[in-house]
């Protein structure tokens, strides 16, 4: 039987098209590339081998209310959705931990890994890691999340100084900051909200060393600010361990440290997450695989702690800015933003900065994060 053609036929035919071209439009619209004064986008993967199902129609619902959302953006670019794997554990908690892991992160030194270290050190931190708020980044007992979960990582990079982003930074929900974070003296540049702060104990302490005279006197603090750790040695482990419990440090290199000190008294389990030695890992082998890996130091390589603080941000946040990060014009520089005289960066072996470099330009260019330059 054929289809009917009268002039009720084609009416709703050419309502149809219009209105298909309508939501084309707007779809358009919603994903277009950023403007440079806006922040970064993400959202996550539509591929279900990239996220799972669950995770797959998770980041489609919040697709729809991100104005810039990350997701699309890795969907459309070859080279970075064969990257990205949205459904990698971020974050190391004590519910994960089974014999099983035990004995594959044994193969590996760390920060990919515990080979050679204590297992009873390893198995006492995370068995504080055992409540919900230790297995993900943002808390939603207090407030309900936004829809769009808006995140600024703020490095420490010399091209922050002068740049008056202080507002814009402070305007997103969420705010990474890492190691020498000063901020008095140069909240017009780099503002003042801080949610999430990520170092090493070794970065830490040496960013509290080298920077005090600069103004790095302490660690950040306050109520609703959470500390990332990154479990680059076993030290981490049994600061966290000591920093949950409120006591000194038992043993190892910090022993005696008091954690409140750096921390502050409010020593709970909510306050800390750490990184997984398995996302360390991932994104070492999938975005930042030097060459150096296959030198003399090879062992001494690991990505920067603004890397993996920038990294985790583009796996949770759904859209992502990134300020004071290496440029292509990083000579016009200092060092630091909280420099008062103008020092040149300099690239350490134990880093690939080069490689860093072209990872935020190419990202910024697919339009999976807002890179800050000048």
């Amino acid at each position: 039987m054929g289809l009917p053609r009268g002039p009720l036929f084609w009416l709703l035919l050419l309502l149809t098209a219009a209105c298909s071209g309508i939501f084309v439009a707007l779809y358009s619209s919603a994903v277009e590339s950023y403007p440079e004064h806006r922040s970064g986008a993400r959202n996550s993967t539509s591929s279900r081998a990239f996220l799972g199902p669950k995770a797959s129609n998770f980041w489609m619902s919040k697709s729809t209310s991100c104005r810039h959302p990350l997701y699309p953006a890795i969907q459309r670019h070859p080279h970075f959705r064969a990257l990205f794997d949205l459904s990698t554990p971020v974050l190391l908690s004590g519910g994960l931990f089974t014999q099983e892991l035990w004995d594959r992160l044994g193969q590996h030194k760390a920060p990919y890994g515990w080979q050679g270290l204590s297992r009873q050190a390893i198995a006492s931190t995370l068995g504080l890691l055992n409540g919900s708020e230790s297995s993900r980044l943002f808390a939603v007992s207090r407030q309900r999340l936004p829809r769009c979960i808006r995140c600024a990582v703020v490095g420490n990079g010399g091209i922050l100084n002068g740049s008056r982003q202080g507002q814009n930074i402070d305007a997103h929900d969420y705010v990474f900051r890492l190691n020498g974070a000063v901020t008095r003296g140069f909240e017009d540049d780099v503002g003042t909200k801080i949610s999430f702060y990520g170092f090493t104990v070794n970065t830490m302490k040496n960013s509290l060393l080298a920077y005090a005279h600069l103004g790095f006197t302490s660690v950040p603090q306050g109520q609703d600010l959470r500390y990332i750790f990154i479990p680059s040695d076993i030290r981490d482990y049994v600061m966290l361990r000591s920093a949950i419990l409120g006591v000194p440090v038992p043993e190892g290199h910090d022993k005696g440290d008091r954690p409140q000190t750096y921390f502050g008294p409010e020593a709970s389990a909510s306050k800390f997450k750490l990184l997984h030695p398995d996302f360390i890992s991932y994104l070492r082998e999938r975005f930042l695989k030097s060459k150096l890996i296959n030198t003399k130091f090879g062992d001494l390589y690991m990505p920067s702690t603004g890397a993996l603080m920038l990294l985790t941000a583009l796996h949770t946040c759904d859209q992502v800015s990134a300020y004071g990060f290496i440029t292509s014009n990083y000579w016009k520089f200092s060092d630091h933003y909280f420099e008062r005289i103008k020092k040149p960066l300099i690239f350490y072996v134990n880093h690939d900065l080069s490689l860093e470099a072209t990872l935020w330009k190419d990202l910024h260019e697919a339009g999976i994060l807002w890179l800050y330059q000048r």
